[in-house]
């Protein structure tokens, strides 16, 4: 089944119908994409690392969850096909895609499913809209990065600190030196390098055209990628596709913060599900280079707007009597685009 997921698209295969072997697995999946091959043109892949992803699902053995997912990001122009994070925008199809294909039973009015996220071991309650009990995609729910409306997808992440790196905060500081750019180093669902845009020579309010033709800038903010990859317990990055980096700057249109999210070479066109929450994140711990340009609203569940390229990203976010984040909310929409045989 081909779907849009929140602000991505790609594939969602039942577990069982692909190959056990994951190099017979990758190896089909990238001539599904049409990859390496920067437009794809042999694949369903779209020339975007946002429309060249595969959600593969499967029925879970665990106590209290209905599904498991894991997540692999098609490279579009190299052949690698990558384990190494999560996407929460492909996670919003999963539970509709779970009840089309029967792995979870349908209430009427609206369905609950339970997602254990393999990538990280996390779990994600997504809310589906299941009138009659059958999945509805129309609805009246607008997310920013999308055109016209849908039916709404609530996502809560529980538990997701650390969950590829180890701790929230990786190094164990709310603020690392890297090649004289003060950054956060933290992982809330994604491990992410947040730092302010005016510290490695841009505004953060630039278009994904402009960030994507900053050769200098670019070349700057990977020096530093490849600089923290042992700091943030995942070793030699150099092929991974983590960590995202991440430049904020003050909000200019009534949100908490303004992100230039980097895929990691290229420029996003919004800002991931899970990359929005690292970021929300950090903007919540004292002293960091995010809460020095964030503005933060009073009290325990603060509602978090990230501004980024087509728009902005609503986090809601939980808090203990500590300051810590304990749960984090997230609006997403969903779409099936076709479902049939690939080659």
């Amino acid at each position: 089944m081909w779907m849009r997921g929140g602000t991505s698209k790609g594939g969602y295969f039942l577990k069982e119908d692909l190959p056990a072997d994951s190099v017979a697995r990758d190896a089909f999946l990238l001539r599904v994409m049409g990859s390496p091959d920067p437009r794809q043109i042999d694949g369903m892949g779209g020339a975007d690392p946002l429309t060249s992803k595969v959600a593969v699902v499967s029925a879970s053995s665990r106590e209290g969850v209905d599904v498991d997912y894991l997540f692999l990001q098609v490279f579009v122009d190299q052949a690698i096909v990558s384990d190494a994070q999560n996407c929460g925008n492909i996670l919003a199809g999963v539970g509709p895609f779970a009840i089309e294909r029967g792995l979870v039973r349908a209430q009427d009015g609206e369905t609950k499913v339970t997602i254990f996220m393999e990538n990280t071991g996390q779990i994600a309650v997504a809310t589906v809209q299941t009138p009659g009990g059958r999945v509805s995609y129309a609805g009246e729910a607008r997310i920013d990065g999308v055109p016209g409306t849908a039916a709404p997808v609530p996502l809560e992440f529980r538990d997701t600190a650390g969950s590829s790196c180890g701790a929230l905060l990786p190094s164990g500081n709310a603020v690392d030196m890297v090649n004289g750019v003060p950054v956060t180093l933290i992982d809330n669902g994604m491990p992410c390098v947040v730092m302010k845009a005016q510290d490695v020579g841009a505004t953060g309010y630039e278009s994904r055209d402009e960030l994507d033709n900053a050769t200098e800038l670019k070349a700057k903010i990977e020096a530093i990628r490849l600089a923290v990859g042992e700091r943030m317990n995942l070793g030699d990055v150099k092929e991974k596709s983590v960590p995202k980096m991440m430049l904020v700057a003050p909000p200019r249109d009534g949100g908490a913060v303004t992100v230039r999210s980097f895929i990691p070479h290229r420029a996003h066109a919004s800002i991931g599900v899970l990359g929005a929450v690292s970021v929300a994140t950090a903007c919540l711990i004292p002293g960091s280079p995010a809460a020095d340009v964030a503005v933060i609203p009073e009290g325990r569940r603060k509602t978090l707007s990230v501004e980024h390229p087509t728009g902005e990203t609503t986090c809601v976010m939980e808090l203990d009597e500590t300051g810590a984040v304990t749960s984090a909310a997230m609006l997403r929409t969903a779409r099936k685009l076709m479902d049939g045989e690939v080659f």
